[in-house]
């Protein structure tokens, strides 16, 4: 059969097409099976009520069910190596914290890259750490602790969860810009380094807000500072790090979404729209609200750029620290 030649022109036209229009039908339909949600970390952690809360919600959106998947293991790369490895269809999504985005800075390593692998989809929720001291430690603010500190150079202990940990870097960080010397003192997990405090083996630890206000409320630990911008409702008689002299100290962690590289923009859009409606319901707002929690619900763009900054911002603290973990 003889093409004319507008035939075939029209011919290839609809050929290059061809590849647009899946992507855009994909949309339509999505989803059309179960989502899975994966939570590289254990069961029972600070991330999983956070998970297992938006994904009722989601599926009660978007028709399908959404299957929290919990797949720990080397500090989170495991779960997250699995979805960054995964069809890029948008029915494995990745549930992370702000700890993806120092890894690049502490590991040499890594199983995926960040930016290659991974499409931020929406910042969930975002929270502030809590500095907590030992009552027997004589300062009461966090300038009190800063002035003691400089009084005494190289005498504070501060635990955390172990090297490379959030309250590693953000007490390497809070010596950076208060200009003092302390020591780091590594712990196999958050719980140890608490149990260290409230012996006096430690002086004190950033933590979440939700997990030590229970020994704040009960005076075993002193709250001396909230990292963010605003005073914690959870604590509200405890002032902000900037109310009490420590200026550019407004430092905080966020749980984000994220789909595989190359995942359809319409999918990642209707996806990032569908977790932006949760996050903006009565209910979810104030289940998070009693975990000491914020919803943000941002734009895949939003995020992106919320990724790209924290990046940079914790490679130079990490490298003035000199924090290594392989």
């Amino acid at each position: 059969m003889r093409m004319t030649r507008r035939g075939l022109t029209l011919a290839l036209m609809l050929g290059l097409a061809m590849p647009l229009l899946p992507a855009a039908a994909r949309a339509e339909t999505f989803p059309d099976r179960p989502i899975r949600l994966v939570v590289p970390y254990p069961p029972g952690g600070s991330t999983d009520p956070v998970a297992r809360l938006l994904a009722a919600e989601m599926q009660n959106r978007l028709g399908q069910p959404m299957i929290v998947e919990n797949r720990s293991g080397a500090a989170g790369s495991i779960g997250t190596e699995a979805v960054a490895r995964a069809a890029p269809d948008g029915y494995t999504l990745l549930l992370h914290t702000t700890a993806i985005a120092t890894e690049p800075s502490l590991k040499t390593n890594l199983p995926y890259s960040l930016e290659k692998d991974l499409q931020p989809v929406t910042e969930a929720v975002r929270g502030s750490y809590l500095l907590v001291s030992n009552p027997k430690l004589p300062v009461r603010d966090i300038r009190g602790l800063i002035e003691y500190a400089r009084a005494h150079p190289g005498a504070l202990m501060y635990g955390s969860a172990g090297t490379g940990s959030s309250g590693h870097l953000i007490g390497a960080m809070f010596a950076q810009r208060a200009g003092i010397e302390v020591t780091h003192v590594p712990y196999r997990g958050g719980g140890p380094s608490i149990t260290a405090l409230l012996a006096n083996e430690i002086q004190y630890v950033f933590d979440t807000v939700q997990t030590s206000r229970p020994l704040v409320l009960e005076g075993q630990l002193r709250g001396l500072a909230v990292t963010g911008s605003e005073r914690s409702p959870l604590l509200p008689d405890v002032p902000t790090a900037e109310e009490s002299g420590l200026k550019d100290f407004d430092v905080g962690y966020w749980l984000g979404i994220f789909a595989p590289a190359g995942t359809p923009a319409p999918v990642v859009q209707k996806l990032s729209a569908a977790f932006r409606e949760v996050l903006g319901q009565a209910n979810v707002r104030e289940r998070l609200a009693a975990m000491g929690l914020t919803p943000v619900g941002s734009t895949p763009e939003a995020f992106a750029e919320t990724v790209k900054q924290d990046m940079e911002s914790w490679r130079d603290v990490i490298r003035r620290a000199n924090i290594r973990l392989d």
